[in-house]
């Protein structure tokens, strides 16, 4: 079954996630009508690989142009017209972006599938889903629309406050406009008295206005601060976990509905102020209320409003490079990354080009020895509107890229006591806009960076970031690794199978993250609160080994992600398999029953394993010398299981893999992954590469 398939036929929930991975950058009309040929092809490589991305990006063109011409109903020509129109706009200077953005949603799609199929969820998946339920965004949504109606009900009582006063002074003033000699008469007394009686239901209803908004911006005041600022604090949280893999971020749409009532509410309300202003201009007497209440109701609407428009300032998509989609907050000196910023508030008071500065390393923590980078290209951009589909304002800097200072004031720069990849960085955001008449300092930042200079740095990087996301929501923390904290074996069993889910599309299952975490602590792993220190992560060797756990386990990665991935995503590779276990599932098999599994001895390592028969009828286990990429580089590992042949004592060479563990032919699980390339030059015949062991 296609992926596309497989992903219509999820429940609704996780189809809400499919939702949020498509907008105009990669439209699901195109996922639709093109399904079959996107999945055929290898956006991953040419995501890396500019040539390759071009060919692909013509090709999507030409695809679409054929589903035009085919195409009988007006509105989907019409659509398939405008999509590839955007495209050619969008990307055409850009093939690689193109490339990267169909690919992350493929991986991302592949992700939602994969989580689907698993009931068990680990502590930060079941923390984060806990937190955000359905009846509290109900409750929400409750009371901001009950905040607007009472808001709305504020408008008429300032508007009959008014009425009454017009009417007020009217009367006043006629009385005023008579012969002095008439003001005391017996006929004129009625008149004062009915005066004076309306002056005292003015004052009545000012001072129940005054207390009615007063309970207003009270309302206002404890939603944003019991509800508003934690569902951001948890947004925030949600977008730390899913940098590092974690489930698909969603709902700052939600948020911003939320920002944008709440901020409509307040600045409605000052308005009412202002009108209450513009009222005692006109009548005001001793002890009027507006005048002892109105300054305080005022100052109080406008620091909400600058809070809340401060707190809407967020990072919509933290620094990444297209090159590591995968890997967002890790950036190498000289290579472009990317950011976007958005304000949370939408309204048309605001609704005007602000410029947003970025500014590298801020705020470092004093006294701390560090490198030095500067921005080289314009840290400056306007923005707008326009760049957002849902109508937000928002700006992308998509060419920012980093140099090092290498000398300060004459002095070299000397690294600190911190390795590369555990020195931290952070990027930071600023703007400055007065809305009427108030005056707000913008500024929000990124999660900490890591700064690179070369890719080998980056397996490294990369773990400081897991490590960091995984175990604090401080959104500056530089100096997290001079004493950094363990980790339980329950959230970091959780992270590294997220690793598995972003890059490959298939997670761990319990088994294999047991063998992981036997082979990190020892027995004790069985238990998910067993303490994992940072240095013995990815700092020190395995024991008897010339590499740390985690470097092991990111050859791994990588090995799978270049190499293995149809065969790994259809689960014939069993893996993270310690010999002990190898032994005990082989044993009692069928002699040509075979495993495949990751060497615990080479970096990037795949291995099998098989049962051969002896001469005394005891099960016997042989495992090959471990592919590495350079090997797997030249000859596809489904190949090499069809093809592989032993010899033995002069024997007639034969394959002995038979069966994928536990008794499935081999050839019912691999054949849709050989490769049978004929050779095309005339008048030669095809060649193949037969991998060939000789035994003893």
């Amino acid at each position: 079954m296609s992926q596309w398939k497989q992903i219509q036929q999820l429940e609704f929930k996780y189809l809400e996630q499919v939702d949020y991975l498509y907008d105009d950058n990669f439209p699901m009309g195109i996922r639709q009508v093109l399904s079959d040929w996107i999945e055929s092809q290898d956006w991953d490589m040419a995501a890396n690989h500019e040539s390759m991305a071009t060919v692909l990006l013509s090709n999507l063109l030409s695809q679409l142009d054929r589903q035009y011409s085919q195409e009988q109903n007006f509105l989907q020509r019409h659509n398939l017209k405008n999509i590839n129109k955007q495209l050619q706009i969008k990307y055409k200077a850009y093939p690689l972006l193109m490339a990267a953005v169909i690919s992350t949603s493929l991986r991302e799609e592949r992700r939602i599938i994969a989580t689907a199929s698993i009931q068990n969820q680990g502590p930060l998946e079941k923390c984060l889903q806990n937190s955000v339920t359905f009846e509290r965004q109900k409750n929400m949504d409750n009371r901001v629309a009950v905040i607007r109606s009472n808001v709305q009900l504020l408008d008429q009582a300032v508007k009959c406050l008014e009425d009454m006063q017009d009417d007020f002074d009217f009367r006043f003033k006629t009385i005023q406009s008579r012969d002095p000699a008439d003001r005391n008469t017996e006929l004129m007394k009625p008149e004062v008295t009915r005066l004076q009686e309306i002056l005292n239901n003015l004052d009545f209803k000012r001072k129940e206005n005054l207390s009615k908004m007063s309970d207003v911006i009270k309302e206002i005041d404890d939603l944003i601060a019991s509800q508003l600022n934690p569902e951001l604090m948890e947004w925030k949280r949600r977008q730390q976990i899913n940098c590092i893999g974690g489930p698909l971020l969603t709902g700052l749409d939600q948020l911003q509905n939320w920002f944008t009532l709440t901020a409509q509410s307040l600045f409605q309300m000052k308005r009412q102020l202002d009108k209450l202003g513009e009222l005692i201009l006109k009548v005001t007497y001793t002890s009027d209320p507006i005048s002892l209440q109105r300054p305080q109701l005022e100052e109080q609407v406008k620091y909400l409003i600058g809070h809340l428009i401060k707190s809407s300032f967020v990072v919509e998509k933290q620094p990444l490079m297209p090159t590591h989609p995968q890997k967002p907050l890790i950036i190498k000196t000289g290579v472009q990354f990317t950011t976007k910023v958005r304000l949370l508030v939408k309204l048309p008071e605001v609704d005007y080009q602000l410029k947003v500065k970025t500014i590298f390393d801020k705020a470092l923590p004093p006294g701390r020895v560090h490198r030095q980078f500067f921005i080289l290209t314009s840290t400056t951009k306007v923005m707008d509107v326009e760049e957002s589909s849902n109508g937000c304002l928002s700006v992308e800097f998509r060419h920012l890229q980093l140099k090092e200072k290498k000398y300060v004031n004459g002095t070299k720069v000397n690294e600190g006591p911190l390795s590369v990849t555990e020195e931290l960085h952070s990027l930071s955001f600023e703007a400055q806009f007065n809305i009427q008449g108030i005056n707000i300092d913008l500024e929000t930042c990124s999660f900490p960076l890591v700064v690179i200079s070369n890719v080998s740095q980056l397996p490294g990087g990369w773990a400081s970031i897991m490590w960091y996301n995984m175990l604090t929501d401080e959104p500056r923390n530089l100096d997290f690794f001079a004493s950094p904290p363990r980790a339980s074996w329950g959230k970091l069993s959780e992270v590294l199978s997220w690793q598995f889910s972003t890059f490959t599309g298939r997670g761990l299952n319990r088994e294999q993250l047991c063998m992981l975490g036997e082979k990190l602590m020892g027995q004790q792993a069985s238990h998910n609160e067993c303490q994992v220190s940072w240095s013995k992560f990815c700092k020190e060797n395995i024991p008897g080994k010339p590499f740390s756990f985690w470097m092991w386990l990111d050859f791994i990665l990588e090995l799978i992600k270049k190499h293995l991935l149809p065969i790994w995503n259809d689960n014939c590779i069993m893996g993270f398999v310690s010999k002990e276990t190898e032994r005990a599932c082989l044993k009692d098999k069928e002699p040509g029953t075979f495993l495949l599994r990751f060497s615990e001895s080479h970096l990037g390592g795949i291995t099998f394993t098989w049962v051969k028969q002896s001469d005394s009828g005891e099960a016997k286990l042989i495992s090959v010398e471990p592919y590495t990429k350079s090997r797997l580089s030249a000859l596809p590992f489904a190949n090499i299981i069809r093809d592989y042949k032993v010899v033995a004592d002069g024997e007639v060479p034969e394959n002995p893999l038979k069966f994928l563990y536990p008794d499935i032919p081999k050839d019912q699980s691999f054949r849709r992954h050989y490769n049978s390339q004929q050779s095309k030059v005339f008048p030669y015949i095809s060649s193949t590469w037969i991998p060939i062991s000789t035994l003893q």
